[in-house]
């Protein structure tokens, strides 16, 4: 038995992914705390990111990583992903020191997009058709091929950084991205062109425990109308255990996670329910985003970061058998600017809103005097919510009232054409 204090090692503990340092500081152990992402991404978007940590370590590979720990003088029980950059990194590392991890042979299946797609075309799963691209002036073979509509996305981003639809072959000649980095600083080097597939849009929420599988809970992405869409944060409603397509979505992930080697802790996997089936979006070793995990620890007695670090300890938490205590349905929604970037003027509505019942947490991303550019991802969602109501037929209805009472007043840019938004 060393005499070591206990300690657990995160990684990229920013975002929510932050709140794992006191889940395990409130469990005992000591935070080791390893930083990969970009420097300057660190300094602009979460310059107090060691707060609350007992070290603090910078590397960006496996190999700077393992030698680091090396010369920490902690008992290293466990490691944890905090963020969706560090899941590959966690899982080749966890396997090089020993410790109780997911499959390191299928991590990085779990992490860049174009090997998922290979993993569960391997494993048999249902998937859109798609090529990988390594230079954009690829993509409209690659849109002849997979078919349109089509959707290139970066093979390495998160949060739909970057994501683009691709209606048909003249936007596939000269595809609308400008972004040369991804979501976490680092360049974009290979985008993922694949089918679009129309249906239902699900996020599942699973916790994980020695390959046995439980969902949590689902939320739908619903959108404004009919159209074919790249971004799917418009409105999110947590789904019912007697929808419709709630078996068939479950039975789908189970094997999903099973077939990508996630044998322990949190996952978010989305999905498509087409008429000819369930279809994999993506699948993330983590927990989810801001509202599910806010309103877990709002309105139930799930503890998703004290369970996710016993999963990565061999411990079986709590959450695998018992009951929820759900005391609530939930949803979250975004206010997007879907028309030009503009200058924002004003905010109307905002605390009006603030005051409803069921609003939990109000976000806003913009002030006055800013320029607001055209919503294409989760870091530049203008104003977002968490709400909570008795019902799921209530959440909507708050969803509703909420988008009626607040609005943006922007002027436009004086080099700025209005055009027709992102579709």
């Amino acid at each position: 038995m060393s005499e070591k204090r206990p300690a657990i090692v995160l990684m990229d503990p920013v975002r929510t992914g932050a709140r794992y340092k006191s889940a395990a500081k409130d469990k005992g152990y000591a935070v080791v705390s390893v930083y990969t992402v970009a420097d300057e991404v660190l300094r602009r978007e979460w310059p107090n990111h060691s707060d609350g940590d007992d070290v603090t370590l910078y590397a960006s590979d496996a190999d700077a990583v393992v030698e680091a720990l090396a010369g920490v003088d902690f008992d290293l029980r466990a490691i944890v992903p905090a963020l969706e950059a560090a899941v590959y990194l966690a899982d080749v590392v966890t396997h090089r020191m020993g410790l109780h991890g997911n499959d390191v042979g299928l991590a990085w299946a779990r992490r860049n997009k174009a090997a998922m797609r290979e993993r569960a075309r391997q494993a048999g799963l249902q998937i859109p058709r798609f090529r990988l691209v390594d230079h954009l002036s690829e993509v409209a073979a690659a849109c002849e091929e997979t078919g349109f509509p089509a959707i290139v996305k970066p093979t390495m981003s998160a949060g739909a950084h970057s994501t683009t639809l691709i209606p048909g072959p003249d936007a596939a000649h000269d595809p609308p991205i400008a972004e040369k980095r991804d979501v976490y600083g680092r360049l974009m080097e290979e985008w993922l062109v694949e089918q679009y597939i129309r249906g239902r849009e699900f996020a599942v929420n699973c916790f994980s425990s020695e390959g046995d599988h439980r969902v949590i809970d689902m939320w739908e992405y619903r959108q404004p109308d009919a159209r074919d869409y790249d971004f799917p944060l418009w409105n999110n409603v947590q789904v019912e255990p007697d929808d419709p397509d709630w078996a068939r979505v479950e039975t789908y992930v189970k094997e999903v996670l099973s077939a990508y080697g996630l044998h322990r802790g949190p996952s978010h996997t989305e999905v498509k329910c087409a008429a000819d089936g369930v279809y994999l979006m993506e699948i993330n070793a983590r927990l989810p985003g801001g509202p599910a995990t806010h309103q877990w620890l709002t309105h139930t007695d799930i503890r998703p970061f004290h369970d996710s670090i016993d999963c990565f300890l061999g411990v079986r938490p709590g959450i695998m058998d018992g009951p929820l205590g759900c005391r609530a349905r939930f949803g979250a929604i975004a206010i997007r600017n879907d028309d030009a970037p503009g200058t924002l003027l004003a905010i109307h509505g905002l605390d009006e809103v603030a005051e409803l019942p069921g609003v939990d947490h109000l976000l806003v991303a913009y002030e006055p005097g800013d320029t607001v550019p055209v919503t294409s991802g989760m870091d530049n969602i203008p104003i977002g919510a968490y709400v909570s109501a008795p019902t799921q037929a209530d959440v909507v209805d708050l969803l509703a009232t909420i988008r009626s009472k607040v609005s943006m007043e922007m002027a436009p840019l004086p080099s700025t054409t209005p055009d027709s938004g992102r579709g």
